[in-house]
């Protein structure tokens, strides 16, 4: 598919797939509400459960929200990156309220993908772009897993995705500033930045995307923190794991086990409803850096 013709599908309303550093994205524009309303529908996702606004420059997205002293030294830091802020909407915000799922914050990043970046510039406007998934199901990191879910959306290739999970998301709607999802960007980094530590969200409150409990989870059934494989079981293994059908880095890499995360587990995903395989047993993960966001994932898939 060629820029003019996904900017042609956005101008009228429609979505695409849009690579990003993070996963691929079902993008469409902020601005309008018929296009949210087909995200949420194409992804089957509750109303409730916000979606992250992607643009290409700090300017462009001040427009749409609050951005604190804070909250700016963080985006000048760490955009463009995987790294989403949840501010105050603007006075006049263009975007419609269904992209903030009714709330008077928006999310905002600006990834850290050329080729988004790029597209993005070329449209002009943000576009929502949540995971190119079906709601509670693995998330795309190649096209390929995009049109594995919708055969017959039109997706921008961007290769595979460097990083390979979302984007950390911080809260941003005061002096205060609260890790409301982990991702690829660590907590060590921006309490670098910050000089101070992130606070911790606490309740069930949906506040942000990716904070429901279950959240990409494949068909089959999980289990975690597993030290061996059991009869009937595929297992996705870390570091040192000789008897894994699939090893999300033999070298105990934590950024490339991020990046296999989604990938491998769709494929093992597929493998045992072709088998007949009743779960699929993962190794331990170190519950540090990058590893945060990983056991997060996982935590909520097998939830």
């Amino acid at each position: 598919m060629s820029f003019q013709e996904a900017l042609n599908i956005l101008a009228q309303g429609g979505v695409i797939g849009l690579p990003t550093e993070t996963v691929y994205g079902l993008a469409g524009d902020a601005t309008q509400s018929m296009a949210l309303a087909k995200i949420y529908a194409l992804k089957n996702r509750p109303q409730f459960n916000p979606l992250i606004v992607h643009g290409y420059s700090i300017e462009q997205l001040q427009e749409y929200g609050v951005l604190s002293d804070m909250a700016l030294k963080l985006a000048k830091s760490f955009w463009p990156g995987p790294l989403t802020l949840v501010v105050p909407r603007t006075k006049n915000c263009p975007a419609d309220l269904l992209v903030s799922a009714g709330m008077d914050t928006i999310a905002l990043r600006i990834p850290g993908h050329a080729l988004a970046r790029e597209f993005l510039k070329a449209y002009g406007k943000p576009l929502a772009a949540p995971s190119a998934n079906i709601s509670n199901q693995l998330s795309p990191t190649s096209k390929a897993m995009v049109l594995s879910y919708f055969p017959d959306l039109c997706v921008l290739e961007g290769g595979a995705c460097e990083v390979g999970l979302e984007s950390t998301i911080l809260g941003c709607t005061g002096d205060d500033v609260t890790l409301l999802r982990p991702g690829g960007t660590s907590q060590e980094d921006l309490e670098s930045v910050m000089s101070r530590p992130l606070l911790q969200t606490k309740g069930d409150t949906i506040l942000a995307p990716g904070m429901m409990k279950k959240h990409y989870a494949p068909r089959t059934l999980l289990r975690l923190d597993a030290s061996e494989k059991k009869d009937n079981e595929l297992l996705l293994g870390f570091g040192h794991a000789p008897h894994a059908d699939l090893n999300l880095s033999e070298q105990g890499d934590l950024v490339e086990a991020a990046s296999h995360l989604f990938s491998m587990l769709h494929i093992l995903d597929k493998k045992a409803l072709e088998t007949g395989v009743t779960s699929i047993a993962v190794s331990p993960i170190p519950k540090n850096h990058l590893g945060l966001a990983i056991n997060d994932r996982l935590s909520r898939a097998a939830a």
